[in-house]
């Protein structure tokens, strides 16, 4: 625990909530019982595996990625927060399994990582990506760089899963923040993601202007949805907390410089796009007959004889027991007696 991260009443339920949310998400994913799942509680994507950072306990991101990688080969997560999403790509830093893409802010401003030279360690080199930004971007220029990077990284990498951190914090007005964008240019990239048509896990994160964090949230939430909002608010009981204006949209501040040249952001797209080039191409499945490789009936699962023909045919339940990597470990079987690094 740290000078932000203080304990306070009710944190292990908070914790539980969070984290418990994005899990449940991607378990829904996994057993596609949904196209898209939403936690707006989740996205605390600065905890470590045993560090509390930047406000947030417990990586419940991380977590639900893992989840994830139990049924998808490869996961691709996207953050959008103001701040770098330095936990999540630190966990996965020697992966392969996972890409993480982060636009954020970069220099003197916390947490003081995600340089654009940081690409990942051993096997994941070059899968980590990250696009530092200067003060006050806005929409349109976030929108191109947005779907530029991330439509190189769905034909480069081929996810089959999509993570997305909407923190709030790159909104304009916000008290921590020093973006420009209003409402619908944060809203595009969800709307670009959803396009890419896969299993998608859609987070919260940061967000220090409240009223504009649940702005946001409720907006996108109809955007998924598909259903148009009035701009006008509804009388309810915060009601009072929306004003002077009393309406959903926020406008970008006229006053906030953009820092951003279109040279500088050209040239770290390039520079970006040239680390995905040292990508190995995706893998691909061999063809088959899929008559002669899978049933639907799970009672082969029981009793298995190891003797049997390799070519005999194998459940759909077991084949999906097998996406997940053998060498790869939870956290608590790195710890206690009889951890995995005794054996």
């Amino acid at each position: 625990m740290g000078v932000d991260c203080p304990v306070f009443d009710g944190l292990f339920g908070f914790s539980q909530l969070s984290a418990g949310g994005s899990i449940a998400g991607a378990i829904k994913l996994n057993k596609n019982a949904v196209d898209v799942a939403i936690n707006w509680g989740g996205g605390l994507h600065h905890a470590k595996k045993s560090e509390a950072s930047g406000f947030c306990y417990v990586n419940d991101i991380v977590l639900a990625i893992l989840e994830l990688l139990r049924y998808h080969q490869r996961v691709l997560y996207i953050d959008i927060d103001v701040h770098h999403g330095d936990g999540v790509e630190e966990a996965f830093i020697t992966s392969d399994r996972v890409m993480t893409v982060s636009f954020h802010k970069f220099g003197d401003y916390f947490p003081g990582t995600g340089d654009l030279r940081d690409i990942g360690v051993g096997k994941g080199k070059y899968y980590s990506l990250n696009f530092p930004l200067h003060d006050g971007i806005d929409d349109q220029s976030y929108e191109s760089i947005f779907v530029s990077i991330i439509s190189k990284v769905m034909e480069t990498y081929r996810p089959n899963a999509i993570v997305l951190q909407c923190g709030a914090d790159s909104l304009s007005g916000d008290r921590l923040g020093c973006f420009n964008l209003t409402l619908r240019g944060h809203a595009k990239c969800v709307e670009y993601v959803m396009k890419q048509n896969l299993p998608l896990l859609l987070l919260g994160g940061g967000g220090y202007t409240i009223r504009n964090v649940a702005r946001c949230w409720t907006y996108e939430t109809a955007v998924v949805l598909g259903v148009d909002l009035p701009n006008e608010l509804p009388v309810n009981e915060y009601y009072d907390y929306f004003g002077p204006d009393f309406e959903l949209h926020i406008s970008p501040t006229q006053d906030l410089t953009n820092d951003n040249s279109r040279e500088y952001l050209e040239r770290i797209k390039i520079r970006l796009f040239e680390n995905l080039r040292m990508l190995p191409c995706a893998p691909g499945v061999q063809m088959q007959d899929i008559h002669d490789v899978i049933t639907l009936d799970d009672s082969e699962d029981n009793d298995v004889d190891e003797e049997k023909s390799t070519n005999e045919r194998v459940s759909i339940r077991a084949r999906d027991k097998k996406i997940l990597n053998p060498t790869e470990f939870s956290d608590s079987e790195d710890e206690g007696e009889g951890r995995r690094n005794e054996m």
